[in-house]
């Protein structure tokens, strides 16, 4: 059954059930805060880049970080504002981590109907953060271009992923030389063009299946020759396969 759109908020956090589509506005938080998908995928848009938050990923934003959310797939946006002290020992910028089972199952229960006394409450922040503190920051982050140049690719690819031009041939079409691209992939993004290119693909691709697309579609509209070499690099990067994943989501938004 389809998410109806509403939200719940509490001084300690929140829950939004979105439908697919919907965009939040740019704003900020006076406090740190943990953003978990218990269902669909969510993008976090901020000034330094875009990161994708699948059902098995959990995002968090500093306090004071412009940022907007944006829902694909109908999804079921949950939300933890964390206390200075814990959100101290978490990074100072926006980050992707793992949810473990565990990280989960506090995502969930502290925002769940249950109301919690402050000892209780304060006790699963830290259980959730010491999870959070054992888990890899997971590459589903594509940072936002500064030169011109770069930020015309990106969008050129945004808008198809599917094109295997070359760097050389992206640059012809950008006024630029694939050296000069390239020396800028590595200063600006940290990462080669075909890295880049790799985790737009498969950020493209989570969206995509939180639509409900097969493999098949989503291999083919995101670049891919064929479904398997989808599915390696797909799992490379997101730690479980396309079939997997998907299964994941719809098991957590029937919890």
């Amino acid at each position: 059954m389809p998410l109806a759109r509403q939200s719940t908020i509490w001084p300690s956090g929140g829950r939004h059930l979105w439908l697919s589509g919907d965009t939040s506005r740019a704003h900020t938080h006076p406090r740190g805060h943990l953003v978990y998908a218990a269902s669909g995928v969510l993008s976090v848009h901020t000034e330094g880049g875009t990161w994708i938050v699948p059902a098995n990923r959990v995002a968090w934003i500093p306090a004071a970080s412009t940022h907007h959310h944006r829902a694909h797939g109908d999804t079921d946006m949950r939300i933890v504002f964390l206390p200075a002290a814990l959100a101290r020992r978490a990074p100072a910028r926006p980050a992707v981590f793992l949810a473990s089972g565990l990280a989960r199952e506090v995502l969930l229960t502290l925002t769940g109907r249950r109301q919690f006394d402050r000892g209780s409450r304060a006790r699963l922040h830290r259980v959730l953060v010491d999870e959070l503190r054992e888990a890899h920051e997971q590459p589903t982050h594509l940072p936002e271009p500064r030169d011109d140049r770069l930020r015309s690719v990106a969008r050129i690819l945004a808008d198809d992923p599917a094109d295997g031009s070359s760097l050389a041939a992206l640059g012809q079409r950008v006024g630029a030389g694939a050296r000069t691209l390239s020396r800028l992939f590595h200063d600006e993004l940290g990462m080669t063009f075909y890295e880049w290119r790799t985790q737009l693909r498969v950020c493209h691709a989570l969206v995509l299946l939180a639509e409900g697309h097969d493999t098949t579609h989503v291999a083919h509209a995101c670049g891919w020759a064929n479904p398997s070499s989808f599915i390696a690099a797909f799992t490379a990067v997101v730690g479980t396969t396309p079939g997997r994943h998907r299964a994941g989501s719809r098991a957590a938004a029937g919890a």
